[in-house]
Formats: structure tokens, sequence, C-alpha cells
């Protein structure tokens, strides 16, 4: 009886790492960004999108085009 449920647990540990093993591989195929890939890509989105919170770098920004502007609306209030 001692050795079947030895054997149990054997079976039950090695099923754990097969499934381990399983999702490390499944891993190993997401694609990958190198650092060097994404600095790049986040400088190029820093210099061509214009900022309404940076006015410093990018100038004053028109009120239609700024999102962060109050709006006229005819209410009194705002709820967010």
């Amino acid at each position: 009886m001692n050795a079947r449920k030895t054997q149990n647990l054997s079976e039950a540990k090695l099923n754990r790492l097969l499934e381990y093993n399983q999702r490390l591989k499944e891993l190993l195929d997401i694609p990958r960004t190198t650092v060097s890939e994404a600095s790049t890509r986040l400088i190029d989105h820093c210099k061509t999108t214009r900022d309404p919170m940076v006015p410093s770098v990018w100038g004053p920004i028109d009120k239609k085009d700024d999102p962060f502007a109050p709006t006229s609306g005819s209410g009194c209030c705002t709820v967010m």
C-alpha cells in the first residue's frame, strides 16, 4: 500500500514537471524585442508625437487640439 502511494506521488511530481516544462517551451515562442530596439522606438515616438503636457518642447497647442483643455459646455458641473 505504501509503495502504491509513493508511486502516485512520483507520478504527480512528474506530471507537474512535464506541465511546467511545456509552459517554459511556450514562453520560448513569445517574440522578444531587444532593449536597444525598444528604446529607439520610444525615442522616435516621443520625437514625432505632439504631447500637450510638454509645451516647452512642442510650443503652445491650439485649444481645439488640446485634449486637456476645459470644454465650454452648457452644464454647471462635470462628473468624472
